[in-house]
C-alpha cells in the first residue's frame, strides 16, 4: 500500500478495533545476554531503561544496542521470584529526574520489599530516598509494579504467600497501594493515612492506565489469570473469589463484600506478566488495545477494548514471537513495541540469558521516527499551561488537513483528533512532558515535544 493512501485510510482505522489482529511487524533483538529485564520503561532521552533482578539499572540505546549500566543496589537480594522488580521515571524527568525502583531486600533474617526514589545525575543514580518500607517478600508473589498517574505512583504487590494478608487491609501485601510522589499519603486514598487503594490482590505483576482507567494483569493459582480495573477502596477477591464470582460459594461472597469482578480470566492459566496501552498508527489493528506479556504461555496477546475502554471485546495471540517467557512490555512513542523475556534461572545462577526484543514495522518507523527539531512548525507558547499553537512554516502546510496524537513518554496516548483552527487545548493534562506528532495526507510529518505546567 502506498503511504499516500495509508494516511487517507488512516483517520477511519485508528478509532475502530479491526478484528484481523496480526499487525505487520519484524521483531529483533537489540540486547542479549541480560538477567531478567524485569522493567521497562521509555525515557525521554530516547533509550530504554531498564531493571535486572539483580539489582542493575540500565539505558539501552534501541538504534545501535549500546546499554549504559547506571547504577547497582547492592542490598537487592535474589529469592526465587523476588529481587529488583519494578521502576518508574518521573513525568516531568527533564525538571525533576527522579527514578522510582521497587526491590527485595533481607534485614536480621527477615525477606522485605521497598520502594525507593532515586535521583539522576552524571549518568547514575544517587541519593536514594525510602518512599515506602515493611512490605513483606517471600520466594514467591511480590508483585510488584510501579506506575505514576499524574502525581501519584501506583505500586502494586503480592500476598508473599501468605493468603490472609491479602483481605488484611492493614497490611500492605495483596494489595495496590497509591502515594504521592514524596511518599507520603494522599488525603483522598480510601482508608485515611494508608496506602491501600485496592486490596484481595494474589499477585499483580501488569499495570498500566489509560484515559483515567487503571488496569492490572494478575496470577492465578492454577485457573483464572485476571485482568482487572482496579478501582478505588475496593476488593477483589482472593482467596475467596477466584476469577469470576460463579460458584456457589463466591456468589454470597461477592454480594456481601461488593467484590469487583475481573474483565477477563484464563483457565488454565498463562502467567500474565506485563501490560501496556497501545493506540497509534504505526499499528492499527492493534488501535485502543491492551498488550499483555505471559510467561508460562510465552506469548503476547492484544486485548482490544470497546469504544469506553471499560470492556475487553477481543482477545488475540500475536504471531511470530517466540522468544520464551516473556516479563515486560515497553511502547515507545513513535509506536515501537519492546519486549523482554525471562528465561535465565531465577536464582541468578548459570549463564544470563534474556533479551530485549524490538517489534517495529519498518516501512512505517521511517514516517513516524522522532523528529523533535522538525522544520514543519513550532509550538507556542512552551511550557504551556491551557493551550498551545501551532504555526507551520509554509503557508501551504498551514492549509493541510492534520491529524495529531498527544502521548506522554511512556506512548500512552492522552489526546487525538484532527487538528483544527491550530490549537490544542491541553489545560486537562496533567504537568509533565508531552510529544505532539502530526501528519497529513501528502506523507508530511511534525513532531515536538512541549511541556505541560
Amino acid at each position: 500500500m502506498k503511504k499516500s493512501l495509508y494516511y487517507m485510510l488512516l483517520a477511519l482505522l485508528m478509532p475502530v478495533f479491526n478484528a484481523q489482529a496480526q499487525a505487520n511487524f519484524t521483531a529483533r533483538v537489540i540486547k542479549d545476554n541480560l538477567f531478567i529485564p524485569w522493567e521497562m520503561v521509555y525515557g525521554p532521552d530516547d533509550h530504554l531503561w531498564f531493571t535486572q533482578k539483580n539489582g542493575y539499572v540500565c539505558r539501552l540505546d534501541p538504534a545501535t544496542g549500546q546499554t549504559d549500566t547506571l547504577y547497582l543496589e547492592g542490598q537487592t537480594v535474589i529469592k526465587g521470584e523476588g529481587g529488583m522488580l519494578g521502576m518508574a521515571l518521573d513525568p516531568d524527568f527533564a525538571n525533576d529526574p527522579y527514578v522510582y525502583i521497587a526491590y527485595e531486600y533481607e534485614e536480621t533474617g527477615d525477606y522485605k520489599e521497598r520502594v525507593v526514589k532515586y535521583t539522576y545525575a552524571n549518568n547514575t543514580l544517587v541519593a536514594p530516598q525510602v518512599l515506602l518500607d515493611g512490605i513483606r517478600g517471600a520466594s514467591i508473589h511480590n508483585g510488584c509494579r510501579l506506575l505514576i498517574v499524574g502525581d501519584k505512583l501506583f505500586i502494586s504487590t503480592g500476598d508473599a504467600a501468605n493468603t490472609a494478608l491479602a483481605q488484611n487491609t492493614g497490611a500492605l501485601n495483596g494489595k495496590i497501594l497509591r502515594i504521592n510522589l514524596d511518599g507520603s499519603i494522599p488525603a483522598d486514598n480510601p482508608i485515611p493515612g494508608s496506602p491501600v487503594w485496592s486490596w484481595g490482590h494474589r499477585n499483580p505483576q501488569g499495570l498500566t492506565g489509560h484515559n483515567g482507567i487503571l488496569y492490572s494483569s494478575e496470577h492465578g493459582p492454577n485457573n483464572d489469570d485476571e485482568v482487572n480495573i482496579i478501582l478505588k477502596g475496593r476488593n477483589y477477591g482472593w482467596p475467596d473469589v477466584q476469577g469470576f464470582c460463579d460458584q456457589p460459594g463466591e456468589m454470597q461472597r461477592c454480594a456481601d463484600s461488593n467484590i469487583v469482578e475481573p474483565l477477563y480470566a484464563w483457565t488454565p492459566t498463562l502467567a500474565v506478566s506485563g501490560m501496556a496501552y497501545y493506540n497509534h498508527p504505526m499499528f492499527p489493528s492493534w488501535a485502543n488495545s491492551l498488550l499483555m506479556t505471559t510467561l508460562k504461555d510465552g506469548r503476547l496477546y492484544q486485548l482490544a477494548l470497546n469504544a469506553t475502554s471499560d470492556s475487553i471485546v477481543a482477545v488475540n495471540a500475536i504471531d511470530n514471537v517466540d522468544y520464551g517467557r516473556l516479563r515486560a512490555i515497553a511502547v515507545a512513542p513513535d509506536g515501537r513495541v519492546f519486549l523482554s523475556t525471562s528465561n535465565s534461572d531465577a536464582s541468578g545462577g548459570g549463564v544470563p540469558s534474556d533479551k530485549i526484543i524490538e517489534l517495529s514495522d519498518p516501512e512505517m518507523t521511517g514516517i513516524f521516527s522522532l523528529h523533535p527539531d522538525s522544520d514543519l512548525m513550532m509550538v507556542y507558547p512552551n511550557p504551556a499551561t491551557d493551550m498551545i499553537k501551532i504555526a507551520f512554516y509554509d503557508n501551504k502546510q498551514a492549509l493541510q488537513p492534520w491529524q495529531y496524537v498527544v502521548t506522554n513518554m511512556q506512548g500512552q496516548v492522552f489526546q487525538e483528533d484532527r487538528l483544527e483552527y491550530n490549537t490544542l487545548q491541553v489545560g486537562a493534562l496533567y504537568p509533565g512532558v508531552y510529544f505532539l506528532k502530526m501528519w497529513n495526507d501528502k506523507n508530511e510529518i511534525a513532531y515536538k515535544r512541549f511541556v505541560k505546567w
